[in-house]
């Protein structure tokens, strides 16, 4: 069973990797997406998380970057319920995931 504090290892290293696809994107397609998403979450879920992202959201790329690679207990709060679902394929995930695996099989 993997700690929390692997977990939240993992979900940065994947944040950092959604990250790296926008930033290489001129049209911000991700961030585009990621938006659409939240706000039909507002439409079906709507909760304090969803408002919480929304609002960071509305901001600039930059600001959302930021947000997304805090390292601190609140930049991990928020990738739990983070929108950028569907910014890497299967395969990245699951490549991500193999690789948290092998290393915490070496450790």
């Amino acid at each position: 069973m993997k700690t929390h504090q692997e977990i939240d290892r993992r979900s940065l290293a994947l944040a950092r990797a959604i990250v790296a696809i926008i930033d290489a994107d001129p049209g911000r397609l991700g961030l585009r997406k990621a938006r659409e998403i939240c706000a039909r979450w507002m439409q079906t879920s709507p909760g304090p998380a969803v408002a919480e992202w929304q609002r960071i959201l509305a901001t600039d790329w930059e600001a959302v970057r930021a947000a997304l690679l805090r390292e601190d207990d609140e930049g991990q709060r928020l990738r739990q319920s983070n929108p950028f679902c569907g910014i890497l394929t299967p395969q990245e995930r699951w490549e991500l995931y193999r690789k948290f695996d092998r290393e915490s099989q070496a450790a």
